[in-house]
């Protein structure tokens, strides 16, 4: 018998797990970014169709928890149909606030998937535009630093104690 204490989950966020919405490899996507380290177990990979300056399409994998899958498949929901400079606006706490709340030990999983948002956002404008709209942060946001400080903290967790990734 196990001496963990279940984690509470709203109902969207169980539902969520159990029928992800957007679930799966975008072929014709526009761009890809990934958030997250293999390592821990949490890891996001965003598909963004563009056209102009609106995401029409949106699709992920997941590799994690029920909040990860959960904040990814609503992340992709909530920007469909939305402007770039819209999409780049959502914070973690909008993913968190719209699955109805995360434990505190989850927050993470709307950071990451926000975080591979704004990865993808600003891939796009890099790579593939080559030209930055002013409204684009030279720095990183708080969500792009999030998810890499999380995954450099696991990266050195894991040299620390001699585990191969």
């Amino acid at each position: 018998m196990s001496t963990r204490t279940p984690l509470a989950y709203s109902p969207k966020i169980l539902e969520l797990f159990k029928n992800p919405k957007n679930l799966g490899r975008m072929n014709d996507a526009s761009v890809v970014s990934q958030a997250g380290s293999p390592a821990c177990g949490d890891v996001i990979t965003i598909y963004l169709k563009i056209d102009g300056d609106k995401i029409i399409d949106s699709s992920f994998e997941s590799y994690g928890c029920a909040a990860n899958i959960a904040a990814a498949s609503i992340l992709t929901e909530m920007i469909k149909g939305k402007t770039l400079k819209e999409a780049w606006d959502l914070t973690w706490e909008d993913v968190a606030n719209e699955l109805g709340g995360l434990p505190p030990i989850k927050y993470h999983c709307s950071i990451l998937a926000v975080g591979g948002l704004k990865r993808a956002i600003r891939k796009y404008f890099e790579e593939i535009k080559r030209e930055k709209p002013e409204w684009l942060p030279k720095d990183l946001s708080k969500e792009e630093r999030q998810a890499l400080e999380e995954e450099e903290l696991i990266e050195r967790m894991y040299k620390k104690y001699g585990v191969v990734t």
